[in-house]
């Protein structure tokens, strides 16, 4: 096993939390790695020790909490569920110190959110559907409702597939709402591509959040680094894995 390597933002401070790639962890064959997806199927034994060494290189002793992963809208506060038990819903809250807020993703935007100063963070999934639907907007007023203000919002957006590498059809721009059409470019295949990274963004500063940092690390492209669905895909591989980004508050 490799040495687990984790991607911070800047913007995030000293919050803990990081962006996880595949480096490290206990999976074997095509999800090798650090595969936190329970969904992968891959052996649960390994996923869950691989999400326990992440948790652990970014809060020691914390308690990792996530969701079941739908492409939607919804945002809850954590939770004491198990992970057999977790909700519907692509976004998650707390206030509370010792807890580790959890998303997967393989090509969808990882996106963490903290106001230190209220003590409030926020995990989300935003896949293309739930980003036009406004799941980072439900994460923030989730926040929100918590104590923070929109003023001292940080977010981070993480790993996600490139502009370069999503394809999408011609009528994709009709669901991405008003003025959504500046977000595709012409591909070489004659069909437009959408910056997935540069619209999540785009949603998190129409709601006010002032500092956004993009990492600009592309899934797809990146084989060593991260797992990827479309690239998968593309190449016929039987499943593809996850990488979890997580953050949390200190004790």
């Amino acid at each position: 096993m490799s040495e687990i390597e984790i991607i911070r933002a800047r913007a995030l401070g000293d919050v803990p939390h990081g962006f996880f790639w595949r480096r490290g962890g206990v999976s074997r064959g095509a999800v090798a790695g650090l595969n936190c997806g329970l969904g992968s199927g891959d052996d649960p034994k390994l996923v869950r020790e691989n999400r326990r060494l992440a948790a652990e290189a970014v809060l020691p002793g914390a308690r990792l909490v996530g969701v079941h992963q739908v492409h939607g809208n919804a945002c809850v506060v954590a939770g004491e569920w198990s992970d057999d038990e977790r909700p519907h819903a692509d976004a998650l809250v707390t206030e509370r110190p010792g807890v580790l807020l959890a998303v997967v993703t393989a090509d969808c935007a990882p996106v963490l959110l903290a106001d230190p100063s209220a003590g409030v963070v926020a995990a989300v999934h935003a896949g293309w559907r739930g980003a036009v639907a406004g799941v980072t907007d439900s994460a923030i007023a989730a926040m929100l409702r918590l104590g923070a203000r929109i003023e001292r919002i940080s977010a981070a957006i993480g790993p996600a597939i490139a502009q370069r590498n999503y394809e999408v059809d011609h009528d994709f721009a009709a669901g991405l709402g008003e003025g959504g059409e500046r977000f595709l470019a012409d591909g070489p295949a004659g069909k437009p591509h959408f910056d997935l990274e540069a619209f999540v963004a785009a949603r998190l500063a129409a709601a006010g959040v002032t500092r956004v940092e993009a990492l600009g690390l592309d899934t797809y492209a990146d084989v060593a680094r991260f797992y990827s669905y479309r690239r998968a895909t593309h190449r016929g591989e039987p499943t593809y894995g996850r990488q979890i980004s997580l953050i949390g508050l200190a004790g």
